[in-house]
């Protein structure tokens, strides 16, 4: 039987205690787990609205300024994030969007925003539409299908300014779907930053080994596939009249189509183009390109590959979380030397190669197209700027992982981009210098490079965090300040980017403030005191991306003052270096920690329960003001002011014990921090010791974390 939380007297408290989900202890449990619903992404984007109407100044909003809502995540503990997009007098205002961060009873924590200042400009424009989309279509290079144009605030510009954003709908020149967006200045009819909606794999117009300066009626099924680059598979397959096609019912439906070397005649191309893959035995491709079959099983399967890494490890229903999965188009053109992602279509197209290379449906290239569909889902980054290189390093990090997470043998995990497509990888991780145009070194010209290169330090980044500095069996990986980074692995460098890409980052951010929403989500993931946090703070400075104004170890859940002399204060290794009750230092789901996954959850049960966690520690005598600091929430059944269940600071020295504090059911709370006074063991090697002790009914938990022994 399990331990249960209650939320009935939560509610009241400023840092409540919700549940997103139940789970078993470690120990033997007493007794039902009551789960409390988080609250909704309506009722989280409800609240934020109303925060941000009571308080403008905080999204430096004025009296013009609406918003609508781009993207909800609700933590597990009941966190809210909602990010909003900006309209200044019905205009879109581009770099305008704004996030906010909520506690879980929906009070304003803090907001994410690139805007300087409340917005104050005419929207009457002296250009006209018609003279806005010559201009662009003037500089649009290919074969134009349509055009549209639309007033818009251009907020990431040094000032404020309106323009007509012009989109060039068409075919590019080497046969991509193309849709350029061309900001042209309202008041001057000049034409300003120019960006591309389709996603390629490589810069459209150059070679990849030479850089340039709905469900159809049937079953789920389980195909065998012989791939070209992913080797032998398991394919996820529908089961239709007569056999089967290339149709995933159990990932959203997705689905792989042959273009038949044909390019789009339209801008996008359709759900219904091409045909299908059909097969009866549901065996599809013989490992080799005389079976056009073969290459269908890379991209389906790079469909599979990328839905189960962002399912199993970051808990996302699909690209845009929806349940709803892509569809790619192989044999796409006539020897077109490139891959890409539509977000228009949602829809992911593949090429043959040139002439001496293979076809583009490597498992990272099919990660990393889809996962530009998950950066426009989530921060929204533009396409140009410093936003956009790290939109492309998104793409690079991600497809990554699904090649890490898939481990298929046929495809070596590394951190080389589209290594199997020609002779010469596409992009390098390690030091993506070694590309001859990408940047391994954050610059202020990075923000003029085209993003496939500005891309080159979010990679170094996240390959400094992964994998570390220095010489490794994946490359040599050098810093721009000199010094060394000593990686977390893929695992830990993955989760911090999702949180930043997911929560923190908005359409306009810089590499600056990657810095600091990687910081905010290595501290809200592993604790401000990590060494996840200050391995992130490593790795930026190695990529020469300088310290903002927020840093690892900021904050409120620091100790009051002086180093910490407790060893794994926060339990992110487990019971390491603590003696404790069995299961007190878990991360069961059942409840949250204050920092980090880890936490001790002493009592709960509902029946007579003691448990105790301690660890001892040498008090200096030299200790100026030794304190004892802890976050401490207390969650119970019990009603009245009766202490029925207790829990006990104490410490112990010799055969002494010596209570310094008492908490009980009678004061329920979310975390709060306790600082105790240790100045009576100047001298002396005590245990710090927590007892819970529990009477015979009705249930009180103590959760405690992030704990600290300074010296004052």
């Amino acid at each position: 039987m399990k331990r249960s939380l209650f939320v009935g007297t939560l509610s009241l408290a400023v840092s409540g205690l919700l549940i997103a989900g139940a789970g078993t202890p470690a120990s033997a449990a007493k007794g039902p787990r009551a789960v409390s619903p988080k609250p909704s992404k309506a009722q989280a984007l409800r609240d934020a609205t109303a925060e941000v109407a009571a308080s403008p100044k905080t999204v430096k909003a004025g009296a013009h300024d609406t918003f609508l809502s781009h993207d909800v995540t609700v933590d597990k503990d009941g966190t809210r994030h909602v990010h909003l997009d900006r309209r200044y007098q019905g205009l879109p205002v581009l770099g305008g969007d704004v996030i906010v961060h909520s506690a879980p009873n929906g009070e304003l924590r803090s907001t994410s925003l690139t805007l300087k200042a409340p917005l104050t400009l005419s929207v009457t424009p002296k250009v006209s539409k018609q003279r806005a989309v010559a201009v662009a279509v003037a500089t649009f290079k290919g074969t134009k299908k349509g055009s549209r144009a639309d007033l818009v605030v251009d907020a990431t510009a040094a000032t404020p300014a309106l323009a007509w954003q012009v989109v060039v709908d068409g075919t590019a020149p080497d046969g991509s779907p193309s849709h350029v967006h061309t900001l042209v200045d309202a008041t001057t009819g000049k034409a300003g930053k120019s960006w591309n909606t389709f996603h390629s794999t490589v810069v459209p117009g150059t070679t990849a080994n030479a850089p340039q300066t709905t469900a159809v009626a049937g079953a789920a099924a389980s195909g065998t596939g012989h791939g070209y680059q992913v080797g032998d598979v398991t394919l996820g397959t529908n089961s239709i009249s007569g056999g089967y096609e290339l149709k995933d019912p159990t990932r959203g439906n997705g689905e792989t189509r042959d273009a038949q070397n044909k390019t789009v005649t339209n801008d996008s191309p359709p759900a219904s183009w091409g045909v299908a893959f059909t097969d009866t035995d549901n065996v599809w491709g013989n490992g080799t390109l005389s079976d056009r079959a073969t290459v269908a099983v890379d991209a389906h399967y790079g469909i599979q590959a990328t839905w189960d890494y962002y399912k199993n490890v970051h808990g996302r229903n699909g690209i845009k979380n929806d349940g709803v999965g892509a569809r790619s188009f192989v044999h796409y053109g006539v020897n077109y030397a490139n891959a890409g992602w539509d977000d228009d279509s949602f829809s992911m197209i593949y090429g043959d190669g040139a002439s001496g290379q293979k076809p583009f449906t490597e498992l990272d290239v099919a990660g990393h197209e889809m996962s530009h569909g998950v950066t426009a889902a989530t921060a929204g980054l533009n396409y140009f700027g410093d936003a956009g290189g790290m939109n492309e390093a998104t793409s690079d990090i991600f497809g990554t992982l699904v090649e890490f997470n898939a481990n298929s043998p046929a495809d070596k995990p590394d951190y080389l981009i589209g290594e199997k497509i020609s002779s010469t990888p596409l992009r390098y991780m390690d030091d993506p210098k070694k590309d001859g145009s990408s940047q391994s070194c954050w610059t202020t010209n990075t923000k003029n490079l085209d993003p496939h290169y500005s891309s080159g330090v979010g990679n170094h980044w996240f390959y400094l965090t992964a994998v570390g500095s220095g010489s490794s069996s994946y490359g040599n990986s050098p810093t721009c300040d000199g010094g060394t980074v000593t990686g977390l692995g893929n695992d830990a460098a993955g989760k911090i980017w999702y949180r930043a890409l997911t929560t923190y980052l908005t359409a306009a951010s810089t590499y600056a403030d990657a810095r600091t929403a990687t910081i905010k989500a290595a501290t809200d993931l592993y604790g401000a005191s990590s060494t996840q946090c200050t391995t992130v703070e490593k790795a930026w400075s190695g990529v020469a991306v300088a310290p903002t104004a927020t840093t690892c170890g900021g904050g409120t859940t620091q100790p009051p003052s002086g180093s910490n002399l407790l060893s794994n204060p926060g339990f992110e290794s487990g019971a390491t270096t603590w003696s404790a009750s069995s299961g007190a230092i878990t991360n069961d789901t059942g409840a949250t920690a204050h920092t980090g996954s880890y936490y001790a959850w002493l009592d709960g049960y509902g029946s007579t329960h003691t448990d105790t966690l301690s660890q001892s520690v040498t008090v200096p005598a030299t200790a100026a003001a030794p304190k004892l600091s802890f976050w401490l929430a207390i969650d119970t059944k019990e009603t009245g002011t009766t202490a029925y269940d207790t829990l006990k600071a104490q410490v112990v020295s010799g055969t002494t014990t010596t209570t310094l504090a008492t908490y009980s059911n009678a004061t329920p709370s979310g975390y709060v921090q306790r600082t105790l006074d240790l100045s009576a063991f100047k001298g002396k090697t005590v245990t710090i010791k927590f007892t819970g002790a529990e009477d015979s009914s009705l249930a009180t938990s103590f959760l405690i974390d992030d704990t600290s022994v300074t010296t004052g």
